[in-house]
């Protein structure tokens, strides 16, 4: 696998970028300040222009609550200076649960939820003296086609169904005679969504996320032309399930809970190895036109088509949302869309392109966003890659208008500081940067402990990460 990163500067990074024709997509700057913007969201000022993306630990305990290792990412996050937590994917249901250790939020277990916004509160505090301007959410999550126990699929997506197993043991994929969630199930959803965003803002959370991304189910709903039913077809139909919770929550909470939503502006299509070279290739044969895809073009689906989501987006915002966190792809069949990385996942290719193509790519539907709907505040991903670097090109985007705050994701699990350290040093710190080599996907795919599940960390950067990582591989079990 090529080495990409190879920069030991700034101006190294740029010279790359203009090698690859991608100047327009990629800024970079020096001057910092763009970073330090506040910004006002409902009734709460956001003390910078820094977030930390919602990042699972897939730590939880059973019943959903959270565990030890939960309490000390998220304290690692207070102390580290971002004043935007995106709180990691909470299931609303125990069968919307991507794994047997992801969190999931109930009456049962709220106490606990409200201890460990307390203590990431108290944290920012001790480092930082105050957390006044620290907005802290969470993510509500149903993960549909790709729940642990079972598929539940929205819709046949005749490319996404032959690499969704039903049986993962034997690999048997989903078959066209397989179950469709009922209007009346997604209603059922629907209520779960509503009641765990209201149990939320009860415990204190300062907004909570209706995530659309990455292919669970309410992605997939954004992709569902070909379902029938108040789900499916138009573009209306698709996002009525999310308008729906949307106006449903305002109602509840009297319009006192800002509203958020991670969503997917480009989903791609499934990719698989070339057995020959190594390098992911597009899964052959997909149809055309492509019409299981959301924001893709549908007579070139390897091209994105940003008119969807921009219109989506400002659906949203009429029906409440006030922050969209832009994402895209698959970490289940195109992980190199999603997060460009130096390493491909264990479960993975090799990148059929240069990780600045697919930085790109985040940034230009980010700035796509921006621009049709300046009232919404924008959250850009795909800086990890960039290393030390992504201040650089999260502050050029602020200054330029394409992004309101620059998200950092696999980059702040190896680096919870990367704030505290930008404001005390002017820069970060190359030895604790991520490095993008997926040793956490490769935590997140380990499910042969007694819990079913391994706990999700930077491998290079924390020793207790370390130290799992070499459990799943001392107890992996013959292939």
């Amino acid at each position: 696998m090529p080495k990409h990163f190879r920069y030991r500067s700034l101006e190294d990074l740029q010279l790359d970028i203009d090698r690859l024709g991608l100047h327009d997509d990629i800024p970079l700057t020096e001057d910092l300040d763009p970073l330090w913007r506040p910004i006002r969201f409902g009734n709460r000022t956001i003390g910078n222009s820094m977030a930390v993306h919602p990042m699972e630990g897939c730590d939880g305990h059973l019943d959903g609550s959270p565990d030890e290792l939960v309490f000390r990412r998220w304290r690692l996050f207070g102390e580290g200076g971002a004043k935007l937590i995106w709180g990691e994917a909470t299931a609303v249901t125990e069968e919307a649960r991507a794994n047997t250790r992801q969190l999931w939020l109930h009456d049962g277990n709220a106490a606990s939820f409200e201890a460990l916004l307390a203590q990431t509160r108290e944290a920012h505090r001790a480092v930082h003296g105050r957390d006044d301007d620290l907005v802290i959410g969470l993510q509500l999550t149903h993960s549909g086609r790709y729940s642990y126990r079972k598929p539940l699929i929205a819709f046949h997506d005749p490319a996404a169904d032959p690499v969704t197993l039903v049986d993962k043991k034997r690999k048997i994929p989903v078959t066209t005679d397989y179950p469709v969630l009922t209007d009346a199930e997604l209603g059922r959803v629907e209520d779960a969504l509503v009641n765990t965003a209201v149990l939320a803002w009860k415990l204190g959370f300062d907004f909570v996320d209706i995530k659309q991304c990455h292919r669970y189910l309410l992605s997939e709903l954004l992709a569902a032309r070909l379902r029938e039913g108040d789900y499916g077809g138009s573009l209306e139909n698709r996002t009525r399930l999310v308008r729906n919770v949307i106006g449903r929550i305002r109602e509840e909470t009297k319009d006192e809970l800002p509203l958020a939503t991670r969503m997917n502006v480009y989903d791609g299509i499934p990719y698989t190895t070339d057995p020959d070279t190594g390098t992911g290739t597009p899964r052959a044969p997909y149809p055309v036109p492509y019409l299981s895809g959301f924001g893709v073009d549908v007579d070139d689906p390897l091209r994105e088509d940003l008119s969807e989501p921009v219109v989506a987006a400002g659906l949203l915002k009429e029906a409440g949302i006030r922050m969209i966190n832009a994402t895209m792809g698959s970490p289940y069949y195109n992980p190199h869309v999603g997060r460009p990385a130096e390493r491909s996942p264990v479960d993975g290719y090799d990148a059929p392109e240069h990780p600045l193509f697919g930085v790109a790519r985040h940034f230009r539907a980010a700035a796509a966003l921006c621009a049709a709907h300046p009232e919404l505040h924008i959250v850009g991903t795909g800086y990890s890659w960039l290393q030390k670097y992504m201040i650089n090109a999260g502050a050029a985007n602020i200054r330029d208008g394409r992004v309101t705050v620059m998200g950092s994701g696999r980059g702040a699990l190896a680096y919870p500081d990367f704030a505290k350290d930008v404001a005390e040093h002017g820069e970060m710190i190359r030895k604790k940067s991520c490095i993008t080599v997926s040793y956490c996907t490769a935590l997140m795919r380990g499910k042969h402990n007694e819990l079913g599940q391994f706990a999700v960390g930077c491998v290079p950067r924390d020793k207790i990460y370390a130290d799992i990582y070499k459990e799943m591989l001392d107890t992996a079990p013959e292939p």
